[in-house]
């Protein structure tokens, strides 16, 4: 079975760089972390049914940092998500969560942002638009049906099938409607042979149209930015909150903590009294 699933893991990687566009770097972190565990785990087969029990291998990793622990992890649940994505049904055990200290989201600048939109083409232009205007995760871009789209709003169904209309710019709907004098859809915004297209899919296309500006940004990124570009323009978080569709504010008021941060950073770079030697 370990072999088999050394056998995945490579496919798992190769997706990982092509359809997901991730860093050298980060391939070769999770190629590390999913090596080591393979050699350790405790693997149980139950007829077509395979348990991961990763005990042995967080016992291994126990003496490293709280935030290491938390992306060894994460690597493992990423490859055993692919797996049962891939006709294979794969559970672990042992796979308890570490508690780490929350860090600050990092927002993309609105120049570059725009330099990458401005040499996208229309498909592509239009998924960065919605992300970073709409500011929506990338699950309810895959969702979004034509339906939901007015003149001036559009309905979000978000996590737990939450409601949320949020307004959207002229600019927007005229990207919208350019797409769609292009690409014929029935349902979906973005679809592919009549089925919504995929969240893989949508992640490519900002990963390509970002890289062609030598940038690696995720859709996330884009929410983010989405969220600090509106508070530091002083909309009020209650505002922030229910357009992002958090359930909980406190959830938002990371974002105050980034603005508070960048604040800090142009006030050091412009004081004339800051960097000075006494």
């Amino acid at each position: 079975m370990k072999k088999l699933l050394n056998k995945k893991k490579v496919l798992f990687l190769e997706y990982l760089e092509h359809a997901r566009g991730y860093s050298d770097l980060t391939i070769k972190s999770y190629d590390a972390s999913i090596t080591k565990a393979l050699e350790l785990i405790e693997i149980i087969s139950e007829n077509e049914k395979i348990v991961l029990n990763l005990m042995p291998y967080r016992i291994y990793i126990a003496p490293v940092n709280a935030k290491t622990i938390s992306r060894n992890l994460s690597a493992i649940r990423s490859f055993v998500s692919y797996l049962n994505d891939n006709n294979m049904q794969v559970t672990l055990e042992a796979d308890e969560s570490v508690k780490i200290a929350k860090t600050l989201p990092k927002p993309i600048s609105h120049k570059y942002i725009v330099q990458a939109i401005n040499s996208a083409k229309t498909k592509e232009k239009l998924v960065v638009v919605l992300l970073y205007t709409l500011g929506l995760r990338i699950s309810e871009l895959a969702s979004l049906k034509l339906e939901d789209i007015s003149e001036s709003w559009v309905r979000i169904i978000g996590k737990g099938n939450k409601e949320r209309d949020v307004p959207i710019l002229d600019s927007t709907k005229e990207i919208i409607d350019e797409y769609l004098a292009s690409f014929v859809t029935k349902k979906f915004l973005f679809e592919k042979n009549g089925e919504k297209l995929s969240e893989n899919s949508l992640r490519y296309m900002v990963n390509k149209v970002f890289r062609d500006v030598s940038l690696k940004v995720t859709p996330h990124q884009l929410r983010h930015s989405y969220a600090s570009s509106l508070l530091n323009g002083g909309a009020p978080i209650v505002d922030v909150s229910e357009l992002l569709g958090h359930s909980s504010m406190a959830t938002t008021q990371i974002y105050t903590k980034l603005g508070s941060a960048l604040k800090q950073q142009n006030y050091n770079k412009a004081h004339p009294l800051c960097g000075v030697d006494e």
